[in-house]
Formats: C-alpha cells, sequence, structure tokens
C-alpha cells in the first residue's frame, strides 16, 4: 500500500513585542519568538505543515487592541483563503483580552484556521481545550491590567516629583533623552504670546496677530506619518498654552501643582497677569451670555457633537437670529451636521413648548387643578434648570433634560417625569435662514438670489480697486487702505484675495448661476490661487 500523503497546511508565524526596548538588537525577542515557531513547524513536516515566507511581527504595540498592522495583514489573508494555521509562541502574543480572542477564534474557525501556541499545548477544537485556553487568557488580560496599574503609579510618583514622563513636547521645548531642554527661538515666542494676550486681551485678536507677525505653530506628525504645518495658531490650543503651568516651571497632575524639573520660559508675574486676565474675560463672557437673547446658546449641537453658536444678521434694521454649526464657522464645511445653521426663534419655541407641555401634563396626574411651578419660570430659567443638552437632527430635535428633580422642582426624580427622560421632538426645518446680512427662505432654487450677487460682486471691485492701488503706488499698505476707508486692516486683510477671483466666477455672479450658499466670507476664506481650483472648489463648471 502506497502510504497517504498529508494535506499541505500553510503556516503563518505571528510574534509581538509590547515595548520598543532592545528593538534594535541584532537578535531580539521577535526573532526568539519566530526561531522557536519555526522549529515546531518543522517538527511537524510530517504532518505537511510548511512555513509561509512572509513575517508578521508587530514591535512596540500592546495586545490590549487589535489595531496592529501585521495582525490586520494576516487576518485579511485568513479571510481569503490563504493561511491554514497561525503559530504564536504564547496565547498572549495574539491578545490579552478575552473578548477580542473570542473574535479570533470565531473568525477562525468561521475560515477553518487553526491556531497552535508553542509552548501551551491545547486543540480548540474541544470544549475542554477552549476552557483551558480561557483560563489562559484570564490570566494574560489580569497581567495586562496589573501592568497598567504599575504603569499608572510610576507616572503619578514621576508626577509628584516634577518629571516629565513624556506625551506631546510643549512649545518652547525639545526631547533630549527623555528631557526637557529650551529651544531660544520658540520660547521667545511663547512670551511673545503671553505679552500680546495680555496688551489685546482677546483670544480672537490674538491668533490675528500672531499670524501677522508670522509666529506660527509647530509642525506635527500626522496619522498617516506626513508633516502637518498649520499656518496659524486655533482658539483652543492657544487658550491651554495660556494657561499651562508647564512654562512657569510646575507639573500639574489631577488638581495637585508640583515643582517641575523643567527650566520655566515664562516670568511667573506674567503668568499670573495672562491668568487674572483670562479669569476676568470669562466672568465678562458669562454676564454677556446671561444677557443674551439666544437663551440655548452652550446646550446646542448639530448631530456630529459641533456645538452650535449664536449669530445674527441684519437686514433693513431688522435683526435676524439664528444658531450656526462651530464646523461651518471654522471652515469644516465637511465636519457639520445634517442641519448646520437654524433660525433662533423656531429651534427656542419648539423647545420651550415642548418642556412647559411636557410639565403641566405632568403636574395635572400628580396634583391636579395646581399650576406646575415650570410653568412660571422664565424662558432662560427653564432652560437653565431643566435642559442638559439639545441636538438637532434631520427630523427631530433631541432634549435631555437633568436629573435628579422632579417635574415641580421638589423632591426626587419621577422615572416619568421629563427630568427622567430624553425628549424628541417632531420637527422639519423651516422659516428664515440668515446669512450674512440677508434673510432668506429655503426653496427649490439652487441659484444665488440677487441682492447676495450684488453684495459678491460689490466686495469683489472694492478689492480690486485696492489691490490696483497698491501695485500702481497710490498707497503703501494694506494699514493705509484701512485708514482712508475708514475700516479696520482686518477687513481689509480679508477682503483682499476677492481681487484673484476667477472671471468665470464672476460671471457665474452675474448670470445669478453660482452657488445658493456662496457669501463673501466664504469666497474670501481659503481661497485657491489657481482659477481652475477654485471654479472646482465652488462646483462651477
Amino acid at each position: 500500500m502506497k502510504p497517504t500523503i498529508p494535506k499541505p497546511l500553510r503556516c503563518a508565524i505571528y510574534t509581538r513585542k509590547s515595548t520598543e526596548h532592545n528593538l534594535d538588537l541584532a537578535f531580539n525577542s521577535l526573532d526568539a519568538q519566530r526561531e522557536a515557531c519555526e522549529a515546531y513547524i518543522k517538527s511537524q513536516a510530517h504532518e505537511g505543515w510548511r512555513l509561509l515566507p512572509e513575517h508578521y511581527d508587530d514591535g512596540g504595540l500592546s495586545g490590549a487592541s487589535l489595531e496592529r498592522p501585521a495582525l490586520q495583514l494576516l487576518l485579511t489573508q485568513v479571510r481569503e483563503g490563504r493561511v491554514d494555521v497561525i503559530v504564536v509562541y504564547k496565547v498572549d502574543r495574539l491578545t490579552r483580552s478575552l473578548a477580542d480572542f473570542a473574535k479570533l477564534v470565531e473568525e477562525f474557525d468561521a475560515h477553518e484556521v487553526s491556531f497552535v501556541s508553542v509552548t501551551q499545548s491545547f486543540n480548540t477544537t474541544s470544549s475542554m481545550g477552549r476552557l483551558t485556553l480561557n483560563v489562559l487568557l484570564s490570566f494574560a488580560q489580569f497581567e495586562r491590567e496589573v501592568i497598567g496599574e504599575r504603569v499608572r503609579d510610576k507616572i503619578a510618583a514621576s508626577k509628584r516629583k516634577g518629571i516629565w514622563v513624556g506625551g506631546p513636547v510643549p512649545l518652547g521645548y525639545r526631547s533630549v533623552a527623555k528631557k526637557l531642554i529650551v529651544v531660544e527661538e520658540e520660547a521667545e515666542h511663547v512670551r511673545t504670546i503671553f505679552r500680546r494676550y495680555l496688551a489685546l486681551g482677546s483670544i480672537g485678536l490674538l491668533i490675528e496677530d500672531l499670524y501677522r507677525c508670522g509666529v506660527r505653530p509647530r509642525a506635527r506628525v500626522g496619522p498617516d506619518g506626513g508633516t502637518i504645518s498649520p499656518t496659524r495658531f486655533m482658539v483652543g490650543p492657544l487658550a491651554y498654552l495660556l494657561k499651562n503651568r508647564f512654562y512657569i516651571g510646575e507639573v500639574v497632575y489631577r488638581g495637585e501643582v508640583h515643582p517641575g524639573e523643567q527650566q520655566p520660559i515664562v516670568d511667573k508675574e506674567l503668568f499670573e497677569a495672562v491668568q487674572a486676565k483670562l479669569k476676568d474675560r470669562a466672568v465678562t463672557r458669562k454676564v454677556r451670555r446671561s444677557r443674551s437673547p439666544s437663551f440655548i446658546s452652550g446646550l446646542l449641537f448639530d448631530d456630529r457633537g459641533n456645538p452650535m453658536s449664536p449669530s445674527h444678521a441684519n437686514k433693513k434694521g431688522v435683526r435676524y437670529r439664528y444658531y450656526v454649526s462651530q464646523a461651518l464657522l471654522q471652515n469644516r464645511k465637511d465636519e457639520a451636521g445634517s442641519i448646520s445653521r437654524v433660525a433662533a426663534p423656531d429651534i427656542e419655541e419648539l423647545v420651550i413648548a415642548a418642556i412647559r407641555h411636557q410639565a403641566g401634563d405632568i403636574d395635572q396626574q400628580v396634583v391636579p387643578g395646581q399650576t406646575s411651578p415650570l410653568l412660571e419660570l422664565s424662558d432662560r430659567d427653564l432652560v437653565a434648570l431643566h435642559i442638559e443638552r439639545i441636538v438637532l437632527r434631520s427630523r427631530h430635535v433631541e432634549v435631555t433634560l437633568r436629573g435628579g428633580a422632579s417635574p415641580t422642582g421638589q423632591g426626587t426624580a419621577d422615572p416619568n417625569s421629563p427630568a427622567a427622560r430624553t425628549l424628541q421632538l417632531p420637527w422639519t426645518p423651516t422659516g428664515a435662514w440668515a446669512r450674512k446680512g440677508i434673510a432668506w427662505k429655503p426653496s427649490a432654487q439652487a441659484n444665488l438670489d440677487p441682492a447676495t450677487s450684488d453684495i459678491l460682486l460689490t466686495a469683489i471691485a472694492r478689492a480690486r480697486s485696492w489691490m490696483n492701488d497698491l501695485v500702481e503706488g497710490r498707497v503703501n499698505s494694506f494699514e493705509e487702505i484701512a485708514r482712508s476707508e475708514n475700516k479696520v486692516e482686518r477687513h481689509i486683510r480679508h477682503l483682499a484675495p476677492l481681487a484673484f477671483v476667477s472671471p468665470r466666477i464672476i460671471e457665474a455672479l452675474v448670470n445669478g448661476t453660482a452657488p445658493a450658499d456662496l457669501t463673501v466670507t466664504t469666497l474670501a476664506r481659503a481661497l485657491p490661487h489657481h482659477w481652475a481650483a477654485q471654479e472646482h472648489k465652488l462646483g462651477i463648471t
């Protein structure tokens, strides 16, 4: 009889190391794991095991997540049917999470792929083998959690001693051998930021001032490995920089301030003066917000999590209020929600009416014939006391109410009360939408209205006139133009790019075929230099 030839089994070796320590050695932990796995595969050659030449190595990556390049490549080849057996040195090299391993085993079974651990013999096809595997993984997960606790304790102890333990390096410093040293050029930029904020008293004005002075944020590495070089500071990072006590030689950890080992680059007197100014500005904003007619400001968000800020437009002495997504205000239109702009009175009336109606219904169930204290509150007080969050969606408005209070404002929460529920209010966006100085209603028309076309064409004509004056030497700077126009220089610089608008865009404005949502701001902001790129950006063909 002829001997039975076993079916060839394609074997892939997966290796992993949690840290990058010693990975640069000629023979490291990944090599040791692979050598042991190769020896095991050779010992099973009589069973038809054959080693695949590809290497699946993840160095410096934790086993807490499956988001590892080599592992994802291996899983892709498993799904394509190119692997029959996966060999690892230990189970925890594949994953330290019990839940993740259950997913992997399910996927291996679906594609008829076997899993082998060289140093821990078991068979995943039997119930006893699965039990053994789950016990081993439970210990692996426990070990990972204990390691995490030790690392957190070590970071806490280091922070209390003022030691920098890694993370993004603050502007003004550079990491050398895990120590921070001062970069004098960047340090001077940091001091300039603190001094200019103290002089201007506004982060918005500070951003424009830094841009004019050529002070730029530090370039950083993006998610794809490329370099990102921002052209100007943003509000959030700049506010964080102004509040960062790291610059006066201190380290903050969980609310506690400790002396740091880094060299300070900002005088403490200057830093404290800036903190006082920031605090005063915060109080001013709070007072202004409390007097603002837009009383749901800070609570309203679009359905992608962007806050919606109050704004307005004036037309013939009439002010039109509305809320607009911050993504739209920051020129991130692709990140805005399904409703990025809404008339303020419409949304405010809907929310207030729903809350008052809900309160009245429940109060009549509890104490018939009496009026709910909620109905006696002003709209502003009602919102402040009982509304946690408002999310604007395409078909409804989602209102989350604060918990812990009864509908009458007394006692504990009733499970049927509005304080214990999220309301979904049917809604369709209607009414006037404000657009930079005009008010209009949505319609089937997709083109720009004549009034806005006139505004845009006037702005372009003025910008061209200013640029001609500069080129021909009639004026020497934007500052001189601003004085002659009785405007601020920022306004002149904002409109100046309109002088280079493509002739086809101007033709579309004249003919009324330009996009309906076009405004002076959207046209002037981030305008490409190439005419074809301008036309492509606006969808003009």
